[in-house]
């Protein structure tokens, strides 16, 4: 797969007029997000914010002995570091890339600067920001109340809305740490979805076959967000960059 070269392939900055992105476009810096790399551990001050353009980017809750749980994930549609503008600069989260690829790091002191003018990047960093608490509240009922199988096809998807194929890369380990789960319960998820032909698995390249039939075997939570991100973010679809 092609790096992506622009921080125009991530929607938010996409979303910016022409003088709004001008006065950010300066500071972006380009950055390698390999597999695994921790882009911030808990209680970390945030000193950058990442927008992904064709990385994806977990945000973790790791318990104190050592057992992790995925409360969201992060890809082109928006960025990772809500902190920073929300006031709190650190996070109890940790922030680790699922999907290796890239991302457009901006300084904190930044994208505060260009929120308190209290303009088009505000109302947009709020919207987003109501997004993601839905696909955080929606990620704990799942996790709750829903069987691996179909938290592995919730999962599935919302990587699938953040990449540009429909593969991806990701052991059956990193999986069940994701999902806060035992790895033998995905490995018998995967298998039932293999069998089905919806996926193909091997070596930790995931290849989805028939995306409608993983809709159709996952949760509503999948549903929920994806149509309250639809509702915040209007101009996700319409974002597709030509540079």
């Amino acid at each position: 797969m092609p790096p992506t070269s622009s921080p125009l392939h991530n929607h938010l900055l996409a979303a910016l007029s022409a003088e709004t992105f001008g006065r950010l476009q300066p500071h972006l810096e380009r950055s390698n997000l390999p597999l695994g790399k921790a882009l911030y551990e808990s209680g970390d001050t945030l000193r950058h914010v990442y927008f992904p353009t064709d990385a994806i980017v977990s945000l973790l809750y790791v318990m104190e002995n050592g057992a992790s749980a995925e409360i969201s994930v992060v890809g082109n549609e928006g960025l990772v570091g809500i902190a920073v503008f929300m006031g709190g600069e650190s996070t109890p989260s940790r922030a680790i890339v699922q999907s290796a690829g890239h991302a457009y790091r901006l300084p904190g002191q930044r994208l505060k600067d260009e929120f308190n003018r209290h303009g088009e990047l505000m109302m947009l960093m709020l919207r987003y920001t109501q997004a993601l608490i839905t696909q955080m509240a929606q990620t704990a009922v799942c996790n709750r109340h829903h069987s691996i199988d179909q938290q592995l096809c919730r999962w599935l998807l919302l990587s699938l809305d953040r990449l540009p194929g429909d593969r991806l890369c990701m052991t059956q380990e990193l999986i069940a740490n994701m999902l806060g789960v035992r790895r033998e319960g995905v490995t018998d998820a995967a298998g039932k979805l293999q069998r089905l032909g919806v996926i193909e698995y091997n070596r930790g390249h995931i290849r989805v076959l028939d995306r409608a039939h993983l809709e159709q075997l996952s949760c509503e939570c999948y549903a929920v967000v994806r149509k309250e991100t639809e509702r915040l973010l209007p101009y996700l679809p319409q974002a597709r960059p030509t540079v």
